[in-house]
C-alpha cells in the first residue's frame, strides 16, 4: 500500500467521523432523548420539540455561512474545531442549568455539524479519481448511518444510569472520534471560489435546477416528522415505551447505513432524474405509513425507508447536480445551493410542527403535513420535468 492510498483511507475515515458527529449523534441522536428528557422532567413536551427545531437553526446558519468560515480559517482548522466543539455541546447538556442554556448548545451543534456536512466531503473528493467518488462518497456520508444507530442502540443502556451519562457518553465518543481523526484532514480551497464566477448553465438545466432546489426543499420539509417526532410518537403516542422507539431508531439508523450506497448503485442504473422520483415516491409511503398502520412491520418499513432517505437522497441531490452541469464553480454553487435550501425547509418545518404539536398534541396531523409536502414534490418533479434530458458533458 501506497502512502497515497493510506493517506486516502485516513481521509476517508475522518470524513465519516465527521458525518458520523455531526449528523449522526449531533442532530438524530436528539429525537430518541425526547421522551426521556419530558419524562425526567428537563424539558415539557413543546420546549423538547422546540430545542430539536433550534438545532436545525444552527445546521442552517453553519451550512449557509460554511464558506465564508472556511475562507477566514481555512478547510483543516474550521473541520478540526467544528468536531471538538460539537463533542463540547454534549457535555455542557449534561448540565441543565436552563432551557437557554441547553437552546445555546444545541445551537451550536446545530451549527458545527452544518459546517462538518458542507465543508468534509467535497474536500475530501476532490483529491480522487472521478471514477473512486462515487463509492467514496457513500463511505464518507454512511457515518450518518452509524451514527444514528449506535446512538440508538447505546441509548436504552445508558438511561439505566440516567439522562447526564447519555450525553456524558455521546461527549467522550465525539472527543475521541475527534482525536482519532485530527491527523485525516488537509487544507483545501473552500468550495466556492469567488475570484472565478461559475459558467452560466443552460436554459433547460437552470429550469431542471429550480425545479430540484424546490422539491430537495419540500423532500427536507416532509422528512421532519421522523426526524424530530417519530421516536416520541412510538413511545408517548402510542404507549409503546421508550425501548420501542429506541429500537425503531436503530432500524431508521440501519436505513441511513444502506442508504448513500444503495441509491448511488440505483442512480447508476436507471439515472438521478428517475432515482430522485423513486425516492420521493418511497418517502411518500414512509411518513403515511403511520397514519394508516402502526403495527410492527409497518413502523419498522417507515423508519427503514425514513433512514435510508437521509442520506439517500443527499447523494442523489449532489448526484443531480453534476447530471445538470458542466461547469465545475457552477456545480460548487448549486450543491451549496441545496444544502441551503434544505437547512431553510428543516429549520422553519421544524418550528413550525413544533408549534402546531405545542398547540394539539396530536401526532397524526404532523405527519399528514410531511405527506402533504413530499406529494407536491413529487409531483413537480412529473409535471416540470416531463421527457428526457442530455446530461452535461463530461469534463474528464
Amino acid at each position: 500500500m501506497t502512502r497515497t492510498d493510506t493517506d486516502t483511507r485516513y481521509a476517508l475515515f475522518a470524513g465519516l467521523c465527521a458525518t458520523f458527529v455531526g449528523i449522526g449523534l449531533a442532530r438524530f441522536s436528539y429525537a430518541p432523548l425526547i421522551p426521556a428528557l419530558v419524562g425526567a422532567h428537563w424539558l415539557t413536551p413543546g420546549a423538547a420539540a422546540y430545542l430539536g427545531a433550534t438545532n436545525f437553526a444552527g445546521y442552517l446558519l453553519g451550512s449557509w455561512s460554511s464558506q465564508v468560515v472556511g475562507r477566514k480559517v481555512g478547510i483543516r482548522f474550521a473541520l478540526r474545531m467544528a468536531m471538538l466543539l460539537t463533542g463540547l455541546s454534549f457535555l455542557a447538556c449534561a448540565w441543565p442549568l436552563s432551557e437557554l442554556w441547553l437552546s445555546v448548545w444545541r445551537f451550536i451543534a446545530g451549527f458545527t455539524g452544518g459546517l462538518l456536512m458542507v465543508l468534509a466531503a467535497p474536500g475530501i473528493l476532490a483529491r480522487l479519481p472521478a471514477a473512486r467518488r462515487g463509492l467514496a462518497g457513500g463511505v464518507i456520508f454512511t457515518g450518518i448511518g452509524l451514527g444514528i444507530a449506535i446512538a440508538g442502540g447505546l441509548l436504552p443502556l445508558l438511561l439505566r444510569f440516567g439522562l447526564r451519562e447519555v450525553w456524558l457518553t455521546f461527549g467522550g465518543l465525539t472527543l475521541l472520534l475527534t482525536l482519532l481523526s485530527w491527523g485525516g484532514w488537509q487544507e483545501g480551497a473552500p468550495a466556492a471560489d469567488a475570484a472565478t464566477p461559475p459558467a452560466a448553465p443552460p436554459r433547460e438545466a437552470r429550469k431542471a435546477l429550480r425545479t430540484l432546489y424546490v422539491e430537495y426543499g419540500l423532500n427536507a420539509f416532509g422528512l421532519v416528522p421522523h426526524f424530530v417526532f417519530f421516536v416520541d410518537f412510538v413511545a408517548r403516542g402510542l404507549d409503546r415505551g421508550l425501548s420501542a422507539g429506541a429500537g425503531l431508531w436503530v432500524v431508521f439508523g440501519l436505513g441511513a447505513c444502506l442508504g448513500p450506497l444503495a441509491a448511488g448503485s440505483l442512480a447508476d442504473r436507471i439515472g438521478f432524474r428517475d432515482a430522485l422520483r423513486l425516492s420521493y415516491a418511497l418517502q411518500l409511503i414512509a411518513v403515511l405509513l403511520p397514519l394508516v398502520y402502526v403495527g410492527n412491520a409497518g413502523l419498522a418499513l417507515s423508519a427503514l425507508i425514513a433512514g435510508a432517505s437521509v442520506p439517500g437522497v443527499v447523494t442523489l441531490a449532489l448526484g443531480r447536480t453534476q447530471e445538470l452541469l458542466s461547469d465545475d464553480g457552477a456545480r460548487r454553487k448549486a450543491w451549496r445551493n441545496c444544502s441551503v435550501i434544505f437547512a431553510i425547509a428543516q429549520a422553519g418545518g421544524a418550528y413550525l410542527l413544533s408549534y402546531v404539536f405545542a398547540q394539539t398534541h396530536d401526532y397524526a396531523i404532523l405527519f399528514a403535513f410531511g405527506a402533504v409536502a413530499l406529494a407536491v414534490g413529487l409531483l413537480l418533479d412529473l409535471v416540470m420535468l416531463r421527457g428526457r434530458e442530455r446530461p452535461a458533458p463530461s469534463q474528464a
